[in-house]
C-alpha cells in the first residue's frame, strides 16, 4: 500500500492541521457538519478510505487497521503536513490509535468518537446481522438498514426525506461486497488493549449513551486505560452523534483542540 490516496485540504493555510477519518462507510464527507467550525481556524485534511468513494479499487485480503494508519501517514507526508490533531469516528478512531502507536511524531492530539480498544460482543452481533442482510438481500437492503444502527429513532423520523436522498447516493457509491467484508474483518481483528499504556498523546474520548451499535461503556474503558485522556459523554445522538446532533459535539471538540 505505497500509493497515496486522494485527499482534500481546506481551511487556513499555515494553521494547525486536523485530519478527519470516518467510520466503516469511509467517506470524508461524513464530517460535513464539522467543516465550517474547523476550517475557520485549522487546515483540514479529509479523505475517503481505501476502497471507498474517490479511492476505489479492491481492498487487499487480510488488510488490518495498521495498514489504514499507514495510508494516513502517507497522506500527511504527501501534503507536507506536520503533527496533526487526528479526529476519528469508530473505525476512524481505531486508525487514530494505530497512527499514534506507529507514527507518534505525526499526532499532536487524538479525538476518538465512539471507538474502542477491542470489539464489544454486542457490536459483533450487529455486524453479523448487517452481514446477513448484505448476503441475503444485497447492497440496497444493507444500505437501507444502516441508518437504524447510526441514528436515534426520533432523528430518523424527522429526517426521512434526507435519508432517502442519502440512501440513493450510498447505493450509487457502494464500496462493494468484498471491500466491505475485508474492512469489517479488519475491525473484528483489532485488539489494542496491550498498547493503550504506550499512547501518551493528549486524547479526547467521545461517546453517546444511546449509541446502539457500540456501547458507550467501551469509550469509558478506553478513556480510563489511556494515560492522557479525558472523556466526554452525551446523552443522545446515537452512533453518528457528530452528524445527527453536531452542536454539543462541536462544543466539546473545539475547546479541546484549542488547548493542545
Amino acid at each position: 500500500m505505497n500509493d497515496v490516496l486522494q485527499y482534500e485540504v481546506t481551511g487556513q493555510a499555515g494553521a494547525p492541521i486536523v485530519v478527519l477519518s470516518a467510520g466503516l462507510g469511509g467517506a470524508g464527507a461524513y464530517w460535513q457538519p464539522q467543516m465550517a467550525a474547523l476550517t475557520a481556524s485549522y487546515r483540514v485534511i479529509t479523505y475517503d478510505q481505501r476502497g471507498t468513494g474517490r479511492n476505489p479499487g479492491a481492498v487487499a485480503e487480510g488488510v488490518v487497521i495498521a495498514d489504514m494508519a499507514d495510508d494516513v501517514a502517507a497522506i500527511m507526508g504527501d501534503a507536507a503536513a506536520g503533527p496533526c490533531h487526528f479526529v476519528g469516528h469508530a473505525l476512524g478512531g481505531l486508525i487514530g490509535l494505530e497512527l499514534a502507536l506507529r507514527h507518534p511524531a505525526l499526532v499532536r492530539s487524538l479525538v476518538l468518537v465512539n471507538a474502542w480498544a477491542t470489539l464489544d460482543p454486542h457490536t459483533a452481533r450487529c455486524f453479523d446481522v448487517r452481514a446477513e442482510i448484505l448476503r441475503a438481500s444485497g447492497p440496497a437492503a444493507y444500505i437501507k438498514a444502516q441508518p437504524i444502527f447510526l441514528h436515534p429513532a426520533a432523528w430518523l423520523s424527522q429526517h426521512a426525506e434526507r435519508l432517502a436522498e442519502e440512501e440513493a447516493r450510498a447505493i450509487h457509491h457502494f464500496q462493494g461486497v468484498d471491500n466491505l467484508r475485508r474492512r469489517i474483518a479488519a475491525v473484528r481483528g483489532f485488539d489494542f488493549r496491550d498498547h493503550l499504556a504506550a499512547i501518551n498523546t493528549p486524547t479526547l474520548v467521545m461517546a453517546n449513551r444511546d449509541d446502539m451499535l457500540v456501547p458507550y461503556t467501551r469509550s469509558v474503558s478506553l478513556a480510563a486505560a489511556l494515560p492522557n485522556a479525558e472523556l466526554a459523554l452525551f446523552e443522545t445522538g446515537g452512533h453518528a452523534g457528530n452528524f445527527s446532533d453536531p452542536a454539543p459535539f462541536d462544543a466539546a471538540l473545539m475547546p479541546f483542540l484549542r488547548r493542545q
